[in-house]
């Protein structure tokens, strides 16, 4: 009788002309930037938690494996090729994985510990399943699979996420898993920097694990930091290096950026992570990252390449601007045809292909079919105003999304969802005998 009381009086408000009870309701306030970190920490237990894969610099041979555990305890990796039925099992080969018994302040507790394991499988055979497991010997996690890559250029999908960052298991987490809906066997994801938070709580990036659960251990994930990764100074959480193992790719000898800034070829592909925190505000790694893009960019035998970074090359907020980024990094990829750079940081969607040479914070108002394509996107249910944009083909405000890239010799076909599903976005990148990308922006849902 409760709900039809409630009813009957809404309809009689509207009736005199006021306001029925639905429309009653304030706008949702943004997130709270206070979330998991205001509860007790949880500490690990003997069993595998967090397992997660990441691609190495030989994705057709290699894959990284990665977990943690209750301090104490050591770590094993059992794999094989995969069958139709239970009889790899028998064949398991079993590996000793690198164990770090970590003792972390972390925002919870101002002494933390787990053991991190870790270890790289080698040897693996091209385009192959494999099953695999973690533990200490003794206790075990379910048996899960990982697929490596070709050798050569084939087509496949990955999946691009902008800012997880806030509500993570409660509202950012139905982003990802639509994600996974659509685009089920993907090769792997990249995420685009703020994955959470707070850097320091454990309980936020435990939230992000289980945001993704075991389907982290089965699709490799691969992020690039953004400034809520790092704490003052800025410094790197400790966290990052012992939960991910990423490639060692980036500037030789360079400790800051080592796992942050990286690179992978994938099937014809070249994927860069630039770690923008760092360009941003660190002008010694800032010269670091500009002299190793430019070997990369201009000895690069893939058909494609896509650079990703947390802070946008042009901002899509009305109140910010990364002019050194910009600035820094627009004329390398002018100069060597970047086909897409997908960004992070704003909290609103947009894209556009934007032509060679300086450009202000939003771009003249020139929309080009030519070009590099920005994109700047949101996963999380934090939201920030979007401006006018003279540069963009396609913007959105207050709009959780991900996005799927689907890669072959001849095209790049990019599709823009929103949490529900639903298509927001899509164009065909292909390339001439000059070597320019050139975009055509597609019906949405064809």
């Amino acid at each position: 009788m409760k709900t039809t009381h409630a009813l009957m009086l809404g309809a009689v408000l509207a009736a005199l002309g006021g306001p029925a009870m639905a429309q009653e309701r304030p706008l949702r306030p943004e997130p709270a930037p206070v979330q998991a970190s205001d509860r007790p920490v949880v500490p690990p237990t003997d069993q595998p938690e967090r397992i997660i894969l990441n691609l190495t610099a030989d994705p057709a041979h290699e894959m990284a494996v990665t977990w943690r555990t209750a301090p104490g305890l050591p770590g094993f990796v059992e794999y094989a090729e995969a069958q139709d039925g239970p009889d790899f099992i028998p064949q398991a080969v079993r590996v000793t994985a690198a164990t770090d018994d970590a003792a972390l302040a972390v925002r919870e507790a101002a002494e933390f510990r787990a053991a991190y394991h870790s270890t790289v499988l080698k040897g693996l055979k091209p385009e192959t399943v494999y099953a695999y497991r973690v533990g200490d010997g003794a206790r075990w996690s379910e048996w899960l699979q990982f697929r490596t890559a070709a050798t050569k250029a084939k087509p496949f999908t990955f999946v691009y996420m902008g800012d997880m960052q806030n509500n993570i298991l409660s509202e950012a987490s139905r982003t990802l898993r639509m994600a996974f809906r659509k685009a089920g066997d993907a090769a792997f994801v990249i995420h685009a920097g703020d994955l959470i938070n707070r850097h320091d709580s454990d309980n936020e990036w435990g939230e992000w694990f289980a945001a993704g659960g075991f389907l982290y251990a089965q699709t490799p994930q691969m992020p690039t930091p953004g400034n809520h990764e790092y704490g003052r100074g800025p410094v790197l959480n400790p966290q990052w290096r012992r939960q991910y193992t990423l490639p060692e790719t980036g500037p030789a000898g360079v400790e800051k950026l080592k796992e942050t800034a990286w690179t992978v070829d994938y099937q014809g592909l070249r994927l860069i992570s630039v770690d923008a925190p760092l360009f941003h505000g660190d002008e010694a790694m800032r010269a670091e990252m500009v002299r190793w893009l430019d070997g990369l960019l201009a000895d690069n035998p893939n058909r494609w390449t896509v650079l990703f970074l947390h802070f946008p090359l042009f901002s899509i907020d009305p109140d910010r601007d990364n002019a050194r980024v910009r600035d820094a990094l627009k004329p390398l990829i002018d100069r060597y045809g970047v086909d897409l750079v997908l960004q992070a940081h704003d909290h609103g969607y947009a894209r556009g292909a934007i032509g060679t040479g300086p450009m202000t914070n939003a771009g003249p108002d020139h929309p080009s079919e030519q070009g590099s394509t920005y994109v700047v996107s949101v996963a999380g249910p934090k939201m920030y105003p979007v401006a006018d944009l003279g540069w963009a083909a396609r913007s959105a405000s207050r709009t959780q999304t991900f996005q799927t890239l689907e890669v072959s010799p001849e095209a790049v076909v990019y599709r823009a969802f929103t949490a529900t599903g639903r298509e927001l976005d899509a164009f065909r990148l292909t390339k001439g005998a000059d070597g320019v990308a050139r975009v055509e922006t597609l019906e949405a849902g064809r």
